[in-house]
């Protein structure tokens, strides 16, 4: 028998996996990664074609780390931040991967200011 932290990061794994399976990102549509941590979230823009990342915002960033860790404001910062930042690459289509985590709160706040900052998913 395993332990439950275990158990718990394999169902995690295997729901990312689940998620990631349908989607597949390139350069002219990228792969809208989101990251949410204890203390932080992130955003990333990856072009799986070539495995580089495009465009990359976080709440570790210097001009959003003032603004606070991982809460609904700081969400909306990095959601219009990573628009931004893709506009200024002439992207406007994504494919939107939430992982393993749930689409609502933070992930859900993020990806509304990304619409709203004129990324199409």
């Amino acid at each position: 028998m395993e332990s439950s932290v275990i158990q718990k990061h394999r169902k995690r794994v295997q729901r990312a996996r689940s998620v990631r399976k349908l989607l597949r990102g390139s350069f002219e549509k990228p792969r809208l990664s989101v990251m949410k941590s204890n203390q932080h979230i992130a955003a990333q823009l990856i072009d799986d074609e070539t495995g580089t990342t495009l465009v990359s915002a976080s709440t570790l960033m210097k001009k959003l780390r003032a603004k606070g860790g991982k809460n609904r404001e700081a969400a909306k910062l990095v959601g219009t931040e990573i628009a931004h930042l893709a506009k200024e690459k002439n992207i406007t289509t994504v494919v939107f991967d939430r992982g393993f985590n749930k689409y609502h709160g933070v992930i859900a706040e993020l990806a509304d200011a990304a619409r709203a900052g004129g990324l199409q998913f």
